[in-house]
C-alpha cells in the first residue's frame, strides 16, 4: 500500500540540445532558486508555490527534447499554472525552444 500524496505533473520541453546538470543551473538561475540533491539521482528545484520541477534527459543516442516536469501535491491546475509560470521565466532568461506539453 502506497501511503505517499498523489503528485501531479505538468511538463514543459525544451527543444535545444543541453545536458542535464547545465539545464539544472540555467533553470536555477532563471527561477533564483538552489538545485536540492545536486549530485543524487533525483535533483530537482523547489518553485514557488511549493511546486517542484524535475529534468528527464533524453535516453542515450537519443535527440533532445528535454522535459522540465514540474509537480504538485495540489492538484494538476497548480503544477500547470507552476509550469506556466516557469515557462515564462524560461523565454524572458534563455534562448531556448520551450513549448507545454499539457492541456491546462
Amino acid at each position: 500500500m502506497n501511503d505517499a500524496p498523489e503528485e501531479y505533473c505538468a511538463t514543459l520541453v525544451v527543444r535545444d540540445a543541453v545536458t542535464k546538470l547545465d539545464a539544472l543551473a540555467i533553470v536555477s538561475l532563471a527561477v533564483d532558486r538552489p538545485v536540492i540533491g545536486a549530485g543524487t539521482m533525483h535533483p530537482h528545484i523547489e518553485l514557488e508555490g511549493g511546486a517542484r520541477v524535475e529534468i528527464e534527459i533524453p535516453k542515450f543516442g537519443e535527440p533532445p527534447p528535454l522535459a522540465l516536469d514540474v509537480y504538485s501535491r495540489l492538484g494538476f491546475e497548480h503544477a500547470a499554472m507552476s509550469a506556466l509560470a516557469l515557462l515564462g521565466r524560461l523565454e524572458e532568461a534563455t534562448a531556448w525552444t520551450v513549448k507545454r506539453d499539457f492541456t491546462p
